[in-house]
């Protein structure tokens, strides 16, 4: 399959308060946000016309912002009804939805207290991140080649461009190697994360998941917890170590993109997609679509 550049289509972007030909909506080699990392976005979705937990969304969007140190020139209800009106501008109800907000280019150093903060917010189709067929038996992972830094070392509250440098990377070396994706350890040696989604356990019909001090604390993952504890399944935030993987029988990673995704293998670690996993990917699909009320 040929690729689509994503600098070459055909639509509309919002960028600062109006909509561009997505082919001209551009920034400058010298942005600070390129050069420095100092950008923040959000990855949605819109099933059917409505984006899942939009406000909590750019809410956290706004938070990662001020973490950032700077302040997004809009209100989060403004960022909201663009995100609606960039999916109809762009005739879609069912599509991923990318706001980023970064530091321009009039400074070009490490200080920048005087850049304009930018805003553009793009809509494209995009399907599961991985086929049903796929989904259903399991998907690879291998270890990541770099763990998740302490969260006195970088910003992990927040969802800012920089903090996905390494995950890229392990991604990278996961797919060469014939993997879907890879499993980070933290900075600690527990278990952390996949390169860009939460993780879950099953043992003894019970959820096991890292306890989020050192990674986002997903917006999906929150909504599966949710899900499960409201059919009585009992959820245990806690740290993992590598070791406890051959004592859990099923495992699934979650996120806006991967939306809740079985686990066959991580390294020398194997599971089964079961019951419980694949009733916890059915639910939240169907939650999303707006088939079930909301947990």
């Amino acid at each position: 399959m040929s690729l689509v550049p994503f600098d070459d289509r055909d639509g509309w972007i919002w960028l600062d308060g109006q909509f561009v030909a997505w082919r001209d909506a551009k920034v400058h080699v010298l942005t600070h946000g390129l050069h420095y990392a100092s950008s923040v976005f959000e990855g949605e979705r819109m099933y059917g016309g409505e984006i899942f937990k939009l406000t909590e969304h750019t809410e956290r969007l706004f938070k990662s912002a001020e973490i950032l140190d700077f302040k997004i020139p809009y209100t989060v209800e403004q960022i909201d009804e663009a995100c609606k009106a960039t999916a109809a501008k762009n005739g879609l109800t069912d599509c991923y939805v990318r706001p980023i907000a970064w530091r321009g280019s009039e400074m070009i150093g490490v200080s920048a207290q005087q850049t304009k903060i930018h805003v553009a917010i793009a809509v494209w189709e995009w399907p599961s991140y991985f086929d049903p067929a796929t989904k259903a038996k399991g998907i690879r992972l291998t270890w990541a080649k770099y763990d998740r830094p302490a969260p006195n070392t970088i910003p992990t509250a927040a969802k800012a461009a920089g903090l996905y440098m390494i995950c890229t990377i392990s991604k990278h070396a996961a797919e060469k190697d014939g993997y879907a994706d890879a499993m980070m350890v933290d900075y600690r040696g527990y278990i952390a994360e996949a390169t860009g989604a939460n993780v879950f356990f099953v043992k003894d019909g019970v959820l096991h998941t890292p306890v989020p001090d050192c990674i986002l604390n997903g917006i999906t993952r929150q909504t599966v917890i949710q899900i499960a504890k409201a059919r009585g399944i009992q959820v245990v935030e806690r740290h993992i170590e590598k070791r406890e993987l051959a004592d859990f029988t099923e495992c699934f990673i979650v996120g806006t993109a991967a939306e809740v995704t079985p686990v066959s293998e991580i390294g020398e670690f194997k599971f089964t997609p079961a019951a419980l996993s694949l009733s916890l990917m059915d639910e939240y699909a169907r939650l999303v679509r707006r088939e079930l009320v909301a947990a």
